[in-house]
């Protein structure tokens, strides 16, 4: 197991006993269903209950990895409170893209935190599928950790290009390749029938809207596991704590989507930070499996990984507000010249 020694590898498969994932998952599985309870019928999320949820989603990670430091090690605790940190952090970069798929097919905003409890059920399983192919893989050897940093040094440099360009949030969702099939396939009524997946329309039974939309949300879950999961073994490689932390990042993604709807868009260097920490962790990996064939070649500690991580996402998020402020004020500029006013 990575980033630790031997004695450290038999804890880390202590940790994820059977009693914990049945325990884990259960605690889960409550936590869904009172979101759709609370979910069950369709309203406008207010600032206040986003704020509240919200707050409730941070905490519960928070204990959990408080408890984890008696009940195991301030080092398993240390690898999953950075891998929450890793997860959150890509999956704010998540909520850009549910913008989109909600502003592309004209989602209510009644309607908007139903698709997404859709597609966090939707991304939780595919994250549990991609979780046991990375534990497979690294049980079959290290050379796991290779594939794994190119993945995300492959990635990284994808998501800094557009950056740079500044067209991948333009994209019309709606003409995504797999929805265009969906289409082909099965008929879509005109309009939202409520939290109704499948309408009578003609005689025929036809897809709503929120399906199509439900639909593109899990098509878009696929491509954020392929990063995500990857970005998480590179901190730590216990199949538990690995989903633990994509668990505790995408329950909360709902509330954090209604209370950084307008936020969001100012942090315009998110993604230049985001392409810094897969790089980061994508090394990270790569020198991990050095290590295990030379190992004069230094490991990269998880406590200085999180620092890499918190300092950079500081970083982005400072510069991004400077950038808009100077905007604002070259805005201000042009439009009192352009009145004539005085300086």
């Amino acid at each position: 197991m990575p980033f630790s020694a031997s004695a450290d590898a038999a804890l880390t498969q202590s940790i994820g006993s059977p009693w914990l994932w049945a325990a884990s998952v259960a605690v889960l599985i409550a936590l869904l269903v009172v979101d759709f309870i609370v979910t069950r019928k369709p309203h406008e999320v207010s600032m206040r209950e986003a704020t509240g949820w919200s707050i409730f989603y941070l905490t519960l990670p928070l204990l959990f990895g408080l408890a984890l430091w008696p009940a195991f090690s301030g080092g398993v605790s240390m690898e999953f409170l950075t891998g929450f940190v890793v997860e959150k952090s890509l999956s704010v970069d998540n909520l850009f893209v549910f913008m989109l798929i909600m502003g592309a097919f004209a989602v209510p905003a009644k309607l908007q935190q139903r698709v997404l409890l859709f597609g966090i059920v939707g991304a939780l399983a595919l994250r549990a599928v991609f979780i046991a192919l990375g534990a497979a893989m690294l049980e079959a050897g290290t050379w796991a950790f290779l594939v794994f940093g190119g993945i995300l040094l492959v990635t990284a440099v994808k998501i800094l290009r557009d950056a740079v360009g500044g067209s991948e949030r333009e994209r019309d969702m709606s003409d995504m390749r797999s929805v265009r099939l969906l289409r082909r396939v099965l008929p879509v009524t005109d309009d939202y029938r409520g939290t109704r997946m499948f309408a009578r329309e003609n005689g025929r039974r036809a897809l709503t809207p929120l399906a199509v939309v439900v639909f593109a949300v899990f098509a878009t879950d696929i491509v954020f596991a392929v990063d995500s999961v990857p970005a998480v073994y590179g901190i730590t490689a216990d199949p538990y704590l690995v989903f633990m932390t994509n668990a505790f990042a995408l329950l909360g993604l709902r509330a954090l989507y209604f209370l950084l709807d307008s936020a969001l868009t100012k942090l315009r260097h998110l993604n230049h930070g985001l392409a810094i920490i897969l790089a980061f962790i994508g090394v990270k990996l790569v020198l991990h499996w050095a290590h295990t064939v030379w190992p004069a070649v230094p490991d990269i500690p998880t406590p200085i990984s999180l620092g890499v991580i918190v300092l950079v996402l500081a970083t982005v998020t400072v510069t991004s507000l400077r950038s808009n402020s100077r905007e604002e004020k070259r805005e201000q500029e042009r439009e009192r010249v352009a009145g004539g006013s005085p300086p």
